[in-house]
């Protein structure tokens, strides 16, 4: 078979890896890749949004099966426009893919279906949005209604950050379109937890639980980003509290989606909070998570294109997932900066000694190829991840591989998955 992957991080790369493994794959592309994606999959130079050069690209090279990294494409209907074609493709169709387009549609579906999430409002002007936060207990939550990368949420501890924040994202429109409409939210405390779930658009498979750390400095300080690191299993996610997320949130979300007409393949990303009341939904993501997707993957002991197959089919009852019983934990190596101004071009040194360690993983997310040099091209450059028996053995590897890589103007946390 002939696989296409679309998208250009950490993600993606993870998912080419697992890919390779499969021995009914003969050839894998990916649009538009990385440097370190390409040693392992043939790089085309078409943006991961430009659907119909997408199309094309598949139809011209007689890919069997595509799939859908990228938030973007699914959102902008990329499903929607292969399937018409008679082109087999993993992700939601973009009446489904709303979930994540749209944090309004995400919390009306889970207010309608009873579904445990914050108590919200929805605005679209920036007065009437002000004046409701005025009257509001702090800290409270203001998330952007569209895509932002995954730093489209700010908490805000009092009113001038409150007012500050309405600013940066329907005035200002940092986030350009995607701030027209905001959604405010309680905030919730508890410890938060990702569980990303395979689905067919009627049975559900959860997969194993990871813990993402979103903020840019250690102690969970600083800006939101796309993902500073993540380790699996999260520790604090139990059996009991898997069953019943399993009955009041997994099972009963895929139901209504199917209800409302909007019949969800692919991937459900539930961003949980464990609250003292019992878990609740803080978003819904339409695909993989980056980067939960590298150490999640790396768990997998299934054929992972079986399982996308089985879920465009409608037959993921007929699975049987297996995990690894290990741990993995993921470190990503940013550039000094970023979640916002930061340079590109610097030499990275030291990838062929860490990827040559057993039970570490070199995930590219932002890198080029310069004179037969990687160099950094992003925000995220790489992710780190170890491998371990447990989560401390594995916490462990990812450092010790951390330390082998080298760049300037490196920035990493150095507390991840540390208790």
């Amino acid at each position: 078979m002939k696989v296409l992957v679309v998208g250009s991080g950490g993600r993606e790369h993870a998912i080419v890896l697992k890919l390779k493994e499969s021995s009914k794959i003969d050839k894998i592309y990916c649009a538009p890749g990385n440097a370190g994606i390409s040693q392992d999959a043939e790089c085309v130079n078409i943006r991961a949004t430009d659907i119909k050069a997408l199309l094309d690209f598949a139809k011209e090279h007689n890919v069997d099966f595509t799939v859908v990294g990228m938030d973007d494409p699914l959102v902008m209907g990329i499903v929607d426009e292969f399937e018409n074609n008679g082109l087999r493709i993993f992700g939601p169709r973009k009446n489904a893919a709303i979930i994540e387009g749209s944090k309004a549609f995400s919390k009306e579906l889970m207010k309608k279906y009873n579904i445990p999430t914050a108590k919200y409002k929805t605005f679209n002007n920036f007065d009437e949005a002000y004046s409701y936060v005025k009257e509001n207990k702090f800290p409270v939550v203001i998330k952007a209604d569209g895509l932002a990368l995954g730093k489209g949420v700010l908490i805000c501890n009092n009113l001038s950050e409150a007012e500050a924040g309405l600013r940066q994202i329907m005035i200002d429109k940092k986030f350009g379109d995607s701030g027209s409409k905001v959604v405010i939210e309680e905030f919730l405390t508890g410890p938060e937890v990702s569980v990303l779930s395979f689905c067919d658009g009627t049975t559900v498979v959860p997969m194993v639980s990871a813990q993402d750390h979103k903020r840019a400095f250690d102690g969970d300080k600083g800006l939101n980003t796309g993902g500073m690191g993540t380790f699996s299993p999260s520790r604090i996610y139990t059996d009991e509290i898997a069953n019943i997320c399993m009955e009041k949130i997994f099972k009963p979300t895929v139901s209504a989606l199917k209800k409302e007409g909007r019949e969800f393949k692919g991937i459900i990303y539930f961003g949980l909070m464990i609250t003292q009341e019992g878990p609740k939904v803080i978003e819904y993501n339409a695909r993989f998570g980056d980067p939960e997707t590298q150490v999640i993957l790396p768990r997998l002991d299934s054929d992972l294109l079986e399982i996308f197959e089985a879920c465009v089919d409608g037959n993921l009852d007929n699975i049987d997932v297996k995990w690894k019983d290990n741990a993995a934990a993921c470190v990503i190596l940013a550039s000094g900066g970023y979640p916002e101004s930061y340079q590109k071009g610097f030499v990275i040194e030291g990838i062929e000694e860490c990827t040559n360690k057993d039970d570490i993983f070199v995930y590219h997310a932002g890198t080029a190829n310069k004179d037969g040099k990687f160099i950094t091209n992003g925000g995220r450059v790489l992710g780190i991840t170890g491998i371990g028996k447990n989560l401390d053995e594995a916490i462990k590897k990812a450092y010790e591989g951390v330390k082998l890589v080298k760049f300037d103007s490196v920035h990493f946390r150095k507390d991840i998955g540390i208790k």
